[in-house]
């Protein structure tokens, strides 16, 4: 199949970082938008004040609210919807002809709370056996925009496809990495979210670069058991979806999730947090959702569940650090 025309769903940062990369590599691309008010500000403006502010969007990237009309005549949709709502989308989807003949790249990091599925998961249950692949890692859109040389990875089961996508992808500043294993990618990608939100805390309280080393070395830790136990590959949370996508949401100042720690651990709780931010921290719904595939894997998760117990229960930061530091003594 050759790739002329492709969808952008989700008018977000990454969205529209993503149709900026691929526009200037050629490809005609449409962003999709929910909120049509929006959609007519960005045609007009041309620059996405709310999600990436400082960046012209060129004039050849279009937009449009009407899905079907967006989806029409596409061979590539990138899915750029929040994780949680993605479903809902997908639903619309279904009702446009040949949605099937499509390949889709899911570029959302998030496991939905209610089904403690991941988005592929989502995507096949809602679409069907459609050609699906998962683009992830590192990738901060500030960044990617400014043209910083950033690495990814894209994960399909399907050699030929992942070979397609890489391509398609791929620029001079932009390096792509193919993998195969799906599960381990969007893991790596979504529970990264969870750690951020504790260096955060960290953060926010004071404490150095000791408790963030500890945090991130461990929370890689307790991502890998949970992915294995889900039956991810061990060796791709040590890569670039993994370790990668951890250090940097941990640490850079972009981050979201890191963000909403900081202020947590400053003394603010989570409806504070949230309640001026336009951007949604993907972290708040997964730390949910990775506490209870803990519970249903029976896999132990004491960063998970203390950055649980914090955001939902309450918990004063300062005693879920002390619990963390007088657990029970036992071997790296």
């Amino acid at each position: 199949m050759k790739i002329v025309k492709i969808a952008v769903l989700g008018d977000g940062g990454w969205g529209t970082t993503l149709a900026m990369l691929l526009s200037k590599k050629g490809y005609s691309v449409t962003i999709w938008g929910a909120f049509k008010d929006y959609v007519a500000y960005l045609d007009k403006k041309r620059i996405n004040t709310k999600f990436l502010p400082g960046f012209k969007i060129p004039k050849a990237i279009k937009f449009n609210h009407n899905l079907g009309s967006v989806l029409a005549d596409s061979q590539l949709v990138v899915l750029a919807v929040p994780s949680q709502y993605l479903r809902k989308v997908l639903r619309q989807v279904k009702k446009i002809a040949k949605y099937k003949n499509k390949i889709y790249v899911s570029v959302a990091k998030g496991i939905e709370v209610d089904s403690l599925k991941i988005m592929s998961e989502v995507i096949k249950e809602e679409l069907g056996n459609v050609s699906l692949g998962v683009l992830s890692g590192p990738t901060i859109a500030h960044e990617v925009a400014k043209g910083i040389p950033t690495a990814a990875v894209i994960a399909t089961h399907k050699k030929a496809l992942r070979i397609l996508l890489q391509d398609i992808f791929s620029t001079d500043k932009f390096r792509v990495y193919a993998n195969n294993d799906l599960i381990g990618v969007e893991l790596g990608g979504s529970l990264k979210n969870v750690i951020a939100i504790a260096c955060g805390i960290a953060d926010g309280l004071g404490l150095g670069a000791n408790t963030k080393a500890a945090l991130l070395s461990r929370g890689l830790a307790e991502i890998s058991r949970l992915g294995v136990a889900m039956g991810a590959k061990a060796s791709t949370f040590s890569g670039i979806s993994g370790l990668g996508d951890l250090v940097t949401t941990c640490i850079s100042p972009y981050s979201r999730n890191r963000f909403i720690g900081e202020h947590i651990g400053k003394g603010q709780n989570l409806k504070q947090v949230i309640r001026h931010m336009q951007m949604i921290a993907e972290g708040v719904p997964t730390t949910k959702s990775a506490y209870a595939l803990g519970l249903k894997y029976k896999v132990e998760l004491p960063i998970t569940k203390e950055v649980y117990n914090v955001l939902y229960k309450n918990k004063s930061p300062l005693s879920a650090v002390r619990n963390l530091m007088t657990r029970d003594k036992k071997k790296e």
